[in-house]
Formats: C-alpha cells, structure tokens, sequence
C-alpha cells in the first residue's frame, strides 16, 4: 500500500465565483464541479476549492506549490493583472534558503507559496 496523492480542501473566503475565476486564470482546470466544491489541477498539482468562508482559517492556512520558473510565474500573473481583477496580493520574487519564491494572498485570505525548484 502506498499514498498516491495530496489534495487540500481550500477555503474559498466570501466570493466563491471569484475564488473559482482567480484559478481559471492562474491556469488550474476544473476537473469536476459538485456545486459548492471544485476540483482543480494544473500540471498534476491538485485541490479541492470549497465553498467555505472563515476568515481566521483563511487566514492561517499555508500551501506550497512547487514551480519550475519563479521569475516567470511572477510575470504571468502580473500580465493579466489578477491583483487588480481579483483584489489579490502578490509579493515579487524572493530568494529564499529553500528557493525563489512568490507569494500570492488569495480572494480568501490563504497564502500561497510558488517555490521555484529544479524541474
């Protein structure tokens, strides 16, 4: 027997549709929709979004996501202008012990760390 996958449930904050519309345009697919919960993947990388507002939860809980190219996801997201659409906040690319990293606070308030590793 052998674990095969992670897949965090994510607090979608108060806005579900914009919650849903930031990760579309941060690349993810929904691979199935059952109403109050999607589930997204980009390049295997998958989770659950949830219909589900509690600030102080939001706003404690972490993901990290490993990323080939911080410089470059850095530049995507400010070229559709997502914090400006969504209302989001981004920090620019930072050299870390672990890795360059960009943070992103999404709709709900969860930080998002994309850490650039070697692919």
């Amino acid at each position: 027997m052998k674990f095969l996958s992670l897949q965090p449930f994510v607090p979608s904050g108060s806005n579900f549709v914009s919650s849903k519309q930031l990760f579309l345009e941060l690349g993810f697919k929904a691979n199935w929709d059952a109403g109050d919960y999607v589930g997204f993947e980009r390049d295997g990388c998958k989770f659950i979004l949830q219909k589900y507002d509690s600030k102080d939860f939001a706003e404690n809980f972490m993901i990290s996501v490993a990323i080939t190219n911080a410089d470059e996801f850095w530049n995507e997201v400010n070229e559709k202008q997502l914090p400006k659409k969504f209302g989001i906040r981004i920090k620019a690319p930072t050299q870390q012990s672990y890795g360059k990293e960009v943070n992103i606070i999404d709709v709900a308030g969860v930080c998002w760390h994309f850490v650039e590793q070697d692919s």
